[in-house]
């Protein structure tokens, strides 16, 4: 069988570092020169001929990031790599994955197609923004979920009287897949944008009352609507209201409304760098779930032992 190697992306190697450590393999070394005029060209420093090839680069801003792992692809598959495995712990443009007003892109889909022309055979990431996604890649797609890591830690918190609330009407699916393995309610919380990362209303569907509330979403950038939705929550009576995001964005001014926020804690991963320390969030690492998403892949296995099941 062809040997492993992993490598990672400028921008997410404090996380592919950890991957490669729970995995059991050093780190591979990849340099990244620059033209004076901030044109990259990243190669690899050692030879990758019939490996099987993990590159670890989540896709977030600058779009450098993004055209960084193209390049890493088209030099793999060059060097005559086996297998090429493109591993994005967050995978970003997610959020444009529709036509939701006239003349504008489908980025979701012009992402996926990227990743597809540059040569990789096999995408691996986790909580898209929606499920669907998963359709516009016409190469295999292993899709991991962030319940193993957020259902053990909330189990350990030992919560009385534990709810939980989706922040929209489209993290429901998400939010019952908690409430489903806890055999607990949930509450939506169903709000109004008039543009995007701006909330204009909000209103509560179902009783708080006197109950510890967890909220249940696939990220959170500006922190508006969690934020917005805890206050809600608490206006409604819950007892405590808590956070769970799997990736950490949090662009503008998050920090700040995090901070001050009713949340108790907001509950993220580390698929995405924080830019600043905050008393109010606390980070899992998904470094083990990919590193065992690695070895099932490579070893040809199911990875279905890798989810929760309610």
């Amino acid at each position: 069988m062809s040997s492993v190697k992993i490598f990672s992306g400028k921008s997410t190697q404090y996380l592919a570092e950890k991957i490669a450590q729970s995995y059991g393999k050093p780190l591979g070394e990849v340099t990244l020169q620059k033209f004076s005029d901030g044109e990259m060209s990243p190669f690899f420093t050692e030879s990758v001929r019939g490996s099987d090839v993990f590159l670890i680069q989540s896709t977030f801003p600058p779009a450098d990031n993004f055209l960084e792992l193209l390049l890493l692809i088209d030099a793999a598959k060059r060097a005559s790599a086996k297998y090429v495995t493109v591993v994005v712990p967050y995978f970003g443009y997610a959020r444009q994955d529709r036509k939701d007003k006239p003349r504008v892109a489908i980025a979701a889909k012009l992402m996926a197609n990227l990743l597809s022309a540059a040569g990789a055979d096999r995408i691996m990431t986790c909580d898209l923004h929606a499920d669907q996604i998963q359709g516009f890649f016409d190469i295999p797609l292993d899709h991991l979920d962030g319940t193993s890591i957020f259902i053990p830690y909330i189990r350990s918190l030992k919560l009385e009287d534990i709810i939980f609330a989706s922040p929209d009407v489209g993290g429901v699916k998400r939010t019952r897949s908690f409430a489903k393995f806890f055999r607990a309610e949930m509450v939506v919380c169903d709000k109004y944008r008039e543009k995007a990362n701006e909330v204009a209303s909000m209103r509560l569907i179902g009783d708080v009352e006197g109950k510890d509330v967890v909220m249940i979403d696939d990220l959170i950038d500006t922190g508006g609507t969690i934020c917005k939705a805890a206050a809600l929550l608490k206006d409604k009576g819950a007892k405590s209201v808590r956070a769970v995001a799997t990736h950490p964005i949090l662009s503008g001014k998050a920090y700040e409304n995090i901070e001050n926020s009713e949340l108790e804690e907001l509950v993220t991963t580390d698929t995405l760098p924080l830019k600043q320390d905050c008393s109010k969030i606390k980070v899992l690492s998904v470094s083990d779930l990919f590193a065992k998403a690695i070895r099932k892949i490579h070893d040809h296995e199911s990875i279905s032992s890798l989810f929760i099941r309610s």
